[in-house]
């Protein structure tokens, strides 16, 4: 199968690409690189630099290699940054969005996968979280996923498009010689590993008087591989009847920020420093997935679900990329606010 992925050359992205492959499919990697890294792109992929905001770029895209399904990963996702400028984040998860949508419903193809965030949740009413859980974000980032998914539906609808969103936890680890560099970092696990490097003198953990084991707030943190995989078997059932709905991908268990401080303390052999902060407003104490209905309907499970399998890779790559991909060093930020 001929399948366009959008943002190949960002963390997910090159991994879900490599794992397409693997199963036989071309892929054609599309990034406007202002993000993505040129060596994160996989060799085997044809590489096309475009945007998702040029509309006749992205229609010579679909002439040239006959595209047959798409991959939609491409997007803005700092949650603090989506608070300061939702324009940026609305043009780009939505606007853009349906830039990449019309171009579908022009050259007739109807098979999508969305890269979606448990961001859409907001604050959890429960734990775990079900996707039947009221979708109510509390930021422009998850409304911007949320609105997208809102569109596919009506879409769908309309115009008979076949699509399965993922909703992802927090997605952690590495994959081969793939892994994770943003600019500027803002997840814990790469921040905490830094530190380890002696790259940051300390990991900020915001609170430690929330009503958990030890204080701190709770995440569900999942394999970027197990991500990946998720992707192969959305893409082998939208044709029936698990089409035009959305899955959570997570871990179905949580770990405490001191417990992955202290999980990546054994692994590294590092004395990792902590600096205290109060909590930031609208951090709810724990987020943990149920991903039972992507088990059960999709094939579904977690392989790498211990943190210290994910924090080990994720320190195997920094390790060998101390300073991430090497083409950041060289890049000129496109302000697209």
């Amino acid at each position: 199968m001929n399948i366009l992925v959008t943002g190949a050359a960002g963390y997910i992205g090159s991994i879900v690409t490599k794992e397409l492959i693997k199963e036989g499919n071309s892929v054609i990697a599309l990034d406007n690189l202002e993000q993505g890294h040129p060596e994160a792109l996989v060799p085997q992929a044809s590489f096309v630099r475009a945007d998702l905001r040029d509309s006749k770029g992205l229609e010579k895209v679909f002439v040239d290699y006959q595209i047959e399904a798409i991959v939609h990963l491409a997007a803005e996702a700092l949650v603090g940054e989506s608070m300061i400028h939702p324009k940026k984040y609305f043009r780009a998860n939505v606007v853009y969005g349906i830039n990449l949508l019309n171009t579908m419903l022009k050259y007739d193809v109807k098979k999508l996968i969305f890269s979606s965030s448990a961001a859409v949740y907001g604050n959890p009413e429960s734990i775990p979280i079900k996707e039947s859980h009221t979708a109510a974000p509390v930021n422009p980032y998850g409304e911007s996923k949320l609105m997208f998914e809102r569109i596919l539906h009506w879409y769908g609808h309309a115009y008979e498009l076949k699509f399965i969103s993922l909703r992802y936890f927090n997605a952690a680890g590495s994959k081969d010689d793939l892994g994770e560099d943003h600019e500027p970092e803002t997840h814990l696990i790469p921040n905490v590993l830094k530190v380890a490097l002696r790259q940051r003198q300390h990991v900020a953990v915001f609170g430690t008087d929330y009503p958990t084991s030890d204080g701190a707030c709770i995440r569900d943190y999942i394999h970027v591989a197990d991500i990946a995989g998720a992707h192969i078997l959305a893409l082998k059932h939208l044709g029936g009847n698990q089409a035009n709905k959305a899955y959570n991908l997570g871990n179905s268990k949580g770990y405490s920020m001191l417990e992955v401080i202290e999980t990546a303390r054994e692994i590294t052999g590092a004395s990792i420093t902590v600096a205290n902060h109060p909590r930031r407003p609208g951090d709810p104490a724990v987020l943990v997935a149920s991903s039972e209905l992507a088990k059960s309907e999709l094939g579904w499970e977690p392989k790498k679900r211990s943190l210290e399998v994910i924090i080990e890779n994720a320190w195997k790559w920094q390790k060998e990329h101390p300073h991430g991909y090497e083409s950041k060093r060289n890049r000129v930020t496109v302000d697209s606010r």
